[in-house]
């Protein structure tokens, strides 16, 4: 992985972490809260209906007491317990009942005996919705069994209703059971009935009873609990607790409570998110730029280097970082003792040539210092040509190599008095390659191999060893030859007398074009004169080019 993308990890996906676990946190504790809320929004709605229940039980029971004071109804049930089973004396106690739930509006009524065996009632007609003007009819007696006070089922029906006992005189004579349709069209929040862990009735719409039983299965015999249904999370606390089992929960739905807050959060969270996302992205790329672009630059440098060999040094403000700034100056240490040791290298390699060069020149007193003369004279005119100063320095050094083969030649031809046989000639010629079969087993002496094979090249492509023409020869070759050719001419032998400048000059102007690269006599022709001349002494004997091959060539 790259450095730049895990920095820019490292810095991007722990915010992201952070803001995504923010949110879900955040949205966690608003669900939690809005659940409290509904909590206490419930349990105050079950305080309101039991204060409710707890005034309309207290009129309830007012009018039971009315009602079981009625002299007709308590003759009425006399009636009864005179003519047990009288077809008769149940219609006359109904009617009673009838005029009496007609009088103070309930929906079911019933006397039963002292034992709590029913004996007669009437309930409205359940075709019509609970609460109508129907009337009351005759109720089934085989459908009751009474408790003193809760619901009833009857039919598809719930009654709601309470009981008093009817006294005559110390002597009670049964019960009166009032009561009326239970109706779920008052209860401002969704509920259920149930029995036990069954549901009888409902007023959530589009859920079925057995959806409903699945989802308060767990609630049964507890205050509150959290249930499933339909895929959302409700909250379910008890209502009322009748009696004989009946119990009304009142249910209300978490998540749909919570969804405008959750869709507000989530815009929010969205909105905050994008921009912190984005501002995140930036300081990550920014963060990163930062820390990859000065090591880049690092390493751009020393890919550099390796193609160059030279370790360039940073500038101190490289980076505002610290470990980055360290990082950049021990490079420069580095590259500062790399360079030195480059240059003691370098030195060495100098010192190890100019022994060489010395050891030639020892062999032969006329040709003591040639090697030294021929190299300021190259250097000096490549200096004039405008040569970089690398060039300068490399043909400086290669100039001190150049005759480096004629260690190979035996000093019989090479310091023999005379002019050299055709034979010798050609073993003299031999020294250019024997130089760069000498000094290409030094690797650090290879940029100097090329003056030395080839500085007998002419410009006219007669020399040797290859016979290259023109600018086919490298330009180091061609100074050193004419520097070589100058100094040779100048130079005292045992068997000639050297050449004036003027002479020399002469003869290099003269075979300019021919032997020698033109433009490199016309620049060494302007070097200053005291340059030229800082020679051993001069004779004023002249002699001819053609000797001066022969010369040359030892």
């Amino acid at each position: 992985m790259r450095f730049r993308t895990r920095a820019f990890l490292i810095c991007f996906v722990p915010f992201a972490i952070l803001l995504t676990a923010s949110f879900w946190m955040v949205q966690r504790l608003v669900q939690s809260t809005v659940r409290d809320g509904l909590r206490a929004s419930l349990r105050e709605n079950e305080l309101a209906i039991a204060g409710v229940n707890a005034k309309a039980d207290l009129q309830n029971s007012l009018f039971l007491k009315i009602a079981g004071e009625n002299a007709s109804l308590k003759a009425g049930m006399e009636l009864l317990h005179s003519q047990p089973g009288s077809p008769a004396a149940r219609m006359t106690v109904e009617d009673q009942l009838r005029e009496l739930g007609e009088h103070m509006g309930f929906d079911f009524l019933l006397v039963s005996g002292p034992s709590g065996a029913p004996l007669a009632g009437v309930v409205r007609h359940t075709n019509e919705q609970p609460g109508s003007k129907s009337q009351l009819i005759p109720l089934d007696l085989s459908m009751i069994e009474p408790n003193e006070k809760g619901l009833l089922s009857i039919g598809n029906s719930t009654i709601q209703f309470a009981s008093v006992p009817i006294d005559e005189g110390e002597e009670n004579i049964g019960s009166l059971s009032v009561g009326a349709y239970f109706d779920f069209s008052g209860l401002a929040t969704p509920a259920v009935l149930m029995f036990d862990a069954r549901v009888i009735k409902s007023n959530i719409p589009n859920v079925s009873t057995t959806d409903l039983e699945t989802a308060l299965g767990g609630c049964v015999g507890q205050s509150e609990c959290d249930l499933r249904l339909r895929g959302a999370s409700w909250i379910s606390v008890p209502m009322q607790a009748f009696g004989g089992g009946y119990t009304l929960r009142s249910l209300d739905n978490v998540d749909e409570a919570t969804a405008p807050v959750r869709s507000r959060l989530r815009n929010l969270f969205l909105l905050m998110a994008f921009g912190s996302v984005l501002a995140a992205l930036l300081c990550s790329v920014a963060s990163s730029r930062s820390i990859v672009k000065p090591i880049a630059l690092v390493v751009s440098h020393l890919r550099n280097a390796e193609s160059t060999g030279v370790l360039p040094e940073f500038t101190i403000d490289l980076s505002s970082t610290m470990e980055i700034r360290d990082l950049a100056e021990s490079y420069n240490r580095a590259a500062v003792s790399v360079r030195n040791a480059h240059e003691s290298l370098r030195r060495a390699y100098v010192e190890f040539v100019g022994s060489l060069a010395n050891a030639l020149d020892a062999r032969d007193r006329y040709t003591s210092g040639h090697s030294c003369r021929v190299s300021q004279l190259a250097s000096a005119t490549a200096a004039a040509m405008a040569l970089d100063p690398e060039q300068v320095e490399r043909i400086r050094t290669g100039a001190l190599l150049h005759d480096m083969g004629k260690i190979g030649i035996a000093d019989s031809v090479l310091q023999k008095p005379g002019r050299l046989t055709d034979e010798e000639f050609a073993i003299v010629k031999e020294h250019p390659v024997i130089g760069r079969r000498i000094l290409e087993g030094v690797r650090g002496l290879a940029p100097y191999l090329d003056a030395v094979e080839l500085h007998h090249e002419n410009w006219d492509g007669t020399g040797y060893p290859k016979g290259q023409s023109g600018e086919e020869t490298p330009v180091d070759a061609r100074i050193i030859h004419v520097a070589d050719a100058y100094d040779a001419m100048t130079s005292n032998r045992s068997y000639r007398r050297g050449m004036t400048h003027d002479q020399a000059m002469h003869e290099l102007f003269k075979y300019a074009g021919t032997q020698f690269d033109p433009r490199v006599v016309e620049m060494f022709a302007k070097l200053p004169r005291e340059i030229l001349t800082g020679q051993p002494l001069l004779r004023e004997n002249p002699g001819q080019l053609a000797e001066f091959e022969a010369v040359e060539a030892r």
